[in-house]
């Protein structure tokens, strides 16, 4: 008689369907299978033994099971874990690991390339590009072209014309994993005392077999990525995977070149920007265990580790780890799961580290101690921290029309005519964050989303930078008609960059925006124009607030240092100090002495003050005293609830049907629950869509998930509605 195995789909269901095994196959937990769903055949993961509540001649049968190495049991609990906690469907979850159509057929042999025996790197007539190859591959590894060519910065054709000559010997590949076999025997950076005593803490806890999170706290500058490179280097000789977990992917230019500099070679890349090809050439060598370190944003987490020895969150405080759709998690946090549940080590690395994780690292009564920490308090190489100081805008004026205070003015002309760089920050895209008619008061808005629209200059519209939304400046204003009327209310990074160049017309000026950049080719030829000193002042957003090296920038300064304190967010503190911290840590990175200004219109405001004191350890502990005393976490626990549709009055009636019903007061354990709301969401409208929130704040020890799953259960949810829950939101829009 055929068994049966429970199969689970990448779809939007929380439970594994029953499917006959044919005779012919023999299946086992984690192996891939192609399986019939209504009238596709679609891939899934067994997850287990059928259930047996359907009869075996309503049961359709497995069609193959696929070639490729089971997905681990630690995986397939992690996807269990994950869909439990987030109250997401673990079908929705599997989706994140099936994440590469097309990764389960076999890749073709490529060529990979290593130093031909009699090769001399310095035979004559050699060009500049050709001896920079062969010193690369003098270190005997076999590389694929275009490593060759990330590495050196030279054409496929130098490569090409290598091999021709006979310095480069051609090697079959067959399987073109990235990230292989890195180069384990090369020397790291020289490290200071603090770095040395790290490190082999990480080291240690890599070889101890056992989940261990410990917090790497470091200042700006101090070499925490040398630091841990040493616990990676430690994974991989132990024939163990390591991931890299990092923020924006896409800024990381400077990271890789570190990472090559190390290991010979380039990590496997995995972000939202990769070719098909890429995907699934990376997916595979992690899923058969041949690619050795990951590098890659939050979706990262979820690829199938053959073995799994080691994860490091870079930035783990950064805001961008926080996924709010689909499957709403926070890397962070899943991350530390992850390593929990494969019994291996978890590094939390930043300069600023979030509250939750400092929390996590204090010791009883203050805190729970759970995490240990590791401290990197200098510079590397002797450098110092710069001198941040505050102007206030209420004495010490722009002129009129501007946004540049005279004391930042005069500091840029003393940085400038040394021959030094300038960073101006202002976290605004665009060249002004609202357009209203002087006459009559109109407002631009943008019709799909509760925004302001933003004027861009260099486009000659007006975006909406939540939905994609765009209309060209209109010469007469729409509700009065009056003409010429139309008048841009303050300043966006566009903005400053005309001052600027208006005040300093011989610098060399570039601004740098999400926005502002064609592609990422773009963006890393300006990164690079700055690190060689050929610009010589940049107006920025966050995109240049963290990660970067620039060897000549001294001065740092804040355009508007309050921008972040503005909307009543539970963190808006924390973040703004983050960031303000983040940014001034551009400056002053080598020998010459740094300098930050932060312009601010509450200088008296304790960010600005624990910021010029450089006093971050209190800033966090009257954060925590703050949210202790308003019961918010990390000493409770918030569940957001958000209901969302296109017609406003349903939207409105189920909001309010939950409310009616949502949990409140204390349960027979004494643990408390309430429930706020539901209320209009900050952003009421986005994308077309109406959006309500109701607001769950519950003890530690209550498990919120039951109650919120018990208390949605007893709603029937329209089709056209979305509910979706945030377990432990981090914006409140």
């Amino acid at each position: 008689m055929s068994r049966t195995v429970s199969v689970l789909v990448p779809y939007p269901v929380d439970k594994a369907y029953d499917y006959l095994v044919p005779a012919n196959l023999q299946l086992a937990p984690g192996d891939y299978v192609t399986v019939p769903l209504g009238n596709r055949e679609i891939t899934g993961v067994v997850w287990g033994p059928g259930a047996g509540d359907v009869a075996p001649e309503k049961l359709k049968a497995v069609i193959e099971r696929l070639p490729i190495a089971p997905l681990p049991s630690v995986h397939r609990d992690f996807i269990d874990w994950v869909g439990a906690y987030t109250l997401s469907p673990k079908g929705s979850v599997l989706k994140m690991t099936l994440s590469a159509p097309g990764a389960f057929t076999p890749p073709k042999p490529a060529t990979g390339y290593r130093i031909a025996p009699e090769a001399d790197p310095s035979a004559k007539g050699l060009s500049e590009a050709r001896q920079k190859v062969l010193v690369l591959m003098q270190d005997g590894q076999v590389r694929r072209a275009a490593e060759i060519e990330s590495m050196t910065g030279c054409s496929a054709g130098v490569v090409k014309g290598l091999a021709e000559k006979k310095f480069l010997a051609e090697v079959e590949l067959l399987r073109p994993y990235p990230c292989t076999r890195p180069g384990l025997e090369r020397p790291g950076p020289a490290l200071s005392e603090a770095q040395k005593a790290a490190a082999d803490v990480l080291k240690s806890q890599v070889g101890a077999g056992a989940f261990k999170a410990t917090l790497l706290d470091g200042v700006t500058g101090a070499g925490k990525t040398e630091t841990y490179f040493e616990a990676v280097a430690e994974t991989l000789q132990q024939g163990k995977q390591a991931l890299i977990l990092l923020p924006e992917i896409a800024l990381s230019n400077a990271f890789l070149d570190r990472f090559r500099s190390r290991f010979g070679c380039d990590p496997a890349l995995w972000h939202s920007n990769l070719t098909p090809a890429q995907r699934r050439l990376a997916w595979r060598g992690v899923a058969e265990g041949e690619t050795q370190v990951v590098v890659g944003a939050r979706s990262a987490l979820f690829l199938p580790y053959a073995d799994l020895g080691l994860i490091v969150v870079d930035e783990e405080h950064d805001p961008a780890y926080k996924q709010e759709d689909g499957v709403i998690y926070h890397a962070r946090d899943m991350a530390v799961v992850r390593a929990h549940l494969a019994k291996i080590p978890v590094v939390l690395v930043s300069a600023t580290p979030s509250l939750e994780t400092a929390h996590n690292t204090w010791e009883a009564p203050e805190g729970t101690g759970r995490y240990g920490v590791l401290h990197l308090p200098a510079r590397y190489g002797g450098a110092s921290l710069p001198d941040i100081e505050i102007v206030d805008l209420r004495a010490d004026k722009p002129e009129r029309g501007n946004f540049l205070s005279p004391t930042l003015v005069q500091a840029m002309k003393e940085v400038l005519a040394k021959g030094e760089q300038v960073l101006l920050f202002l976290n605004r895209r665009g060249y002004a964050p609202l357009t209203l008619c002087r006459s009559c008061g109109h407002r631009f808005e943008c019709p799909r989303c509760t925004a302001w629209l933003v004027e861009h200059k260099k486009s000659g519209r007006l975006h909406c930078h939540h939905c994609g939304y765009h209309a060209a400046v209109p010469k007469n204003c729409p509700t009065c008609g009056e003409a010429d009327s139309l008048v841009a209310c303050g300043p966006g990074v566009e903005r400053i960059y005309e001052e600027v160049t208006q005040m300093f017309c011989d610098a060399r000026t570039i601004v740098l925006a999400s926005d502002t950049t064609e592609s990422n080719e773009d963006l890393q030829k300006k990164l690079t124009q700055i690190r060689d000193g050929a610009v010589d002042i940049v107006v920025g957003t966050q995109i240049i607030a963290k990660g970067h090296h620039f060897p000549g920038l001294t001065l740092v300064g804040v355009v508007d240092a309050d921008l972040g304190l503005q909307g009543g967010d539970l963190r808006a503190a924390e973040r703004t100090y983050q960031l303000l911290h983040q940014v001034a840590g551009r400056a002053g990175r080598e020998q010459k002495k740094g300098r930050v200004i932060l312009q601010s219109w509450m200088p008296e405001h304790r960010i600005m003050k624990a910021l010029a004191e450089g006093k971050r350890d209190d800033f966090l502990l009257v954060e925590a005293m703050e949210r202790q005393e308003a019961d918010m976490p990390p000493f409770s626990r918030l569940a957001g609830i958000i209901v969302a549709g296109r017609e406003e009055g349903q939207v409105i009636e189920l909001a309010r049907a939950l409310g009616r019903t949502a949990p409140q007061g204390m349960n027979e354990k004494g643990q408390k629950i309430q429930t706020l709301g539901p209320a209009p969401a900050p952003l009421a409208r986005l994308r077309g869509k109406y959006r309500y929130r109701l607001l769950v704040r519950a003890d530690r020890a209550l498990h919120i998930q039951k109650t919120i799953a018990e208390w949605l259960a007893a709603h029937k949810i329209p089709a056209n509605i979305r509910v979706y829950t945030d377990i432990d939101p981090q914006s409140f829009l």
